[in-house]
């Protein structure tokens, strides 16, 4: 028994060393403790770019090409594979993760070529197609809280309502003049917490719904980690995309550095708050630095950074192992991937950080109030209207609407009987 205690008394204070060595390393990159950051970041503050020409521009939007589909990389097979961590519905994650990202890029375009100025964009601007992705990833954030409980013809419809709520808040937050010196270029707030929030209004109030059925059986495995490794590996395009030629290099390096920061607190909290690391944690708290240091990306130094990086990482690894049965008992619902953790409270804790930079408190925190209950309206709202499209018949599986086979190459099945339509004839011939 004293060993027992001995050992773990030792983990403990391992773990807290390795955190307190995290820390100093980020102190390290502060232009107060290193000159060579101090030197770097004033030859930065007062670079002039020259005069735009069409050539420069043409220039600029070939790099931004690059980014833009380093983006749909994270959309597609990051978000994608990520969300395969629901045993049983790989078929149906993926499938969603297509439909809702074809609909919210061509969609978002549409709505904002028309409309006035302060609202329309140009549709075959590089930019626009940029802004349209970042709808999508906000969508695909949103998705993953009932993820497993809808019908594909669901995840359709909450797409078709989600983006012009998305453009509603963006538009409100950025360009209404509501919230003057508003920061948050790399969508900390109007991407991650919309996202998150939304989806928390869809499942609220549903856990009646389908108290009869299974729970979600997550097994985080090979495949999801390949998802976080893909998230982490192009967030920096992600936050650089639209920055100014002159801050993409700072912007890439603040978003590697905070990535760094939340995977190593995530392995230190989660090994400490578990016992044993939970790879769930690894796959998406590990992201939390680049959600939360979205909002000053392209205005802070590495260390501060770094250091939000490591707020994040430990922020989300506790909404994972502590926070979220106690969010869910509050909304009566489930959160099935877990988007309050990863996007929703780093979201926020990215928005509060603007305030450190434009030190306007009022605007910071009314765009962050205004996001998170703007969309969990609408997200409620969204739910009601995919009520009434049914209850998928097969929670959390994808026997309902796919053709599924077992390791032996045989159709798998799942209460078919209880599948609408149903035919043993039709799954017999369909195999042959």
């Amino acid at each position: 028994m004293s060993q027992s205690v001995n050992n773990s008394g030792t983990k403990g204070t391992i773990l807290l060393l390795f955190l307190l060595i995290t820390a100093v390393i980020a102190i390290g990159f502060t232009p107060a403790m290193n000159p060579n950051v101090a030197a770097g970041m004033y030859t930065i503050s007062n670079s002039q770019l020259a005069p735009a020409t069409a050539t420069t521009n043409v220039i600029f939007d070939t790099f931004k090409y690059g980014r833009s589909i380093d983006i749909l990389a994270m959309l597609l097979a990051g978000f994608g594979f990520l969300m395969v961590c629901v045993r049983k519905h790989g078929y149906s994650s993926i499938t969603a993760t297509f439909l809702v990202v074809s609909i919210a890029i061509p969609l978002y375009m549409l709505i904002k070529s028309f409309g006035g100025p302060h609202f329309a964009m140009p549709t075959t601007s590089i930019d626009t197609l940029i802004c349209g992705e970042f709808a999508a990833a906000s969508l695909l954030i949103a998705i993953g809280a009932p993820l497993g409980r809808l019908k594909m013809e669901q995840y359709f419809l909450m797409a078709l309502l989600f983006v012009p709520a998305y453009i509603l808040n963006e538009w409100l937050i950025l360009y209404s003049g509501l919230f003057p010196n508003f920061l948050d270029t790399g969508g900390s707030v109007v991407i991650h917490a919309f996202g998150a929030y939304f989806g928390l209004g869809v499942v609220a109030t549903t856990l009646s719904r389908f108290k009869e059925g299974p729970e979600a059986d997550s097994v985080s495995n090979q495949f999801s980690l390949l998802g976080g490794i893909v998230l982490w590996l192009f967030w920096p395009s992600f936050t650089s995309a639209l920055v100014t030629p002159d801050k993409v290099v700072l912007t890439v390096i603040n978003t590697v550095l905070a990535l760094c920061g939340a995977t190593l607190t995530t392995y230190i909290f989660s090994k400490q708050i578990r016992g044993k690391i939970e790879i769930a944690d690894i796959a998406n708290a590990a992201l939390a630095g680049g959600v939360a240091i979205g909002s000053i990306c392209n205005m802070t130094n590495p260390g501060y950074a770094m250091l939000i990086g490591i707020v994040a990482g430990g922020l989300s690894t506790v909404g994972f192992a502590i926070v979220a049965p106690k969010l869910e008992k509050f909304i009566k619902g489930t959160d099935t991937c877990g988007v309050h953790n990863l996007h929703g409270m780093p979201g926020v804790l990215g928005g509060i950080t603007g305030i450190l930079v434009t030190g306007a408190v009022g605007s910071q925190l009314g765009g962050i109030v205004t996001t998170v209950v703007l969309a969990f309206i609408t997200g409620r709202v969204t739910g009601m209207a995919l009520d009434l499209l049914g209850t998928k018949a097969v929670l959390y599986s994808d026997t309902e609407e796919f053709f599924v086979t077992d390791s032996a190459g045989e159709f798998a099945s799942e209460a078919p009987e209880t599948i609408p339509g149903w035919d043993p004839a039709v799954t017999v011939s369909s195999k042959n």
